[in-house]
């Protein structure tokens, strides 16, 4: 597994593993963001719609969430982040049964739309997702 960590995080993934099962984690993430003020736009359910057309896939859900005020901060010093905005976890169970969070790093983020000027929201949204994520994952 640290392998697979360790290959997400050199392509700016940050990634945790959960306590939890995905279905949990990810409400407990949505819980989570929610508290800290931001606005939940969507949650996917992969397996749910890998089902609806016949295919079969491990427990995988998505959260997308943002907060408008930042996320225009960092749209106007750079309009490609919009790519990667709002946020999003991803919440998975891997073939050995271990569930996982992944979310893009800011600082990934900051380096692949040559964000400047941000440093601070930048940080904030590091350690806020860390936080939140590990809220959602520890019990």
């Amino acid at each position: 597994m640290l392998l697979s960590i360790a290959a997400y995080a050199a392509d700016g993934m940050v990634v945790m593993v959960s306590e939890f099962p995905v279905t949990d984690t990810t409400d407990r993430l949505e819980q989570a963001v929610k508290k800290a003020g931001f606005t939940v736009m969507a949650r996917i359910d992969h397996a749910a719609g890998a089902k609806k057309v016949g295919l079969e896939l491990a427990p995988t859900e998505l959260l997308i969430f943002g907060k408008p005020k930042a996320g225009t901060l960092l749209i106007q010093a750079s309009p490609t982040v919009g790519i990667d905005l709002p946020l999003k976890y991803l919440v998975w169970q891997d073939a050995n049964g271990v569930v996982q969070i992944a979310w893009n790093g800011p600082e990934w983020i900051k380096q692949r739309h040559q964000i400047t000027g941000q440093d601070k929201l930048l940080g904030k949204m590091a350690g806020g997702l860390k936080k939140i994520a590990g809220t959602a994952a520890k019990k």
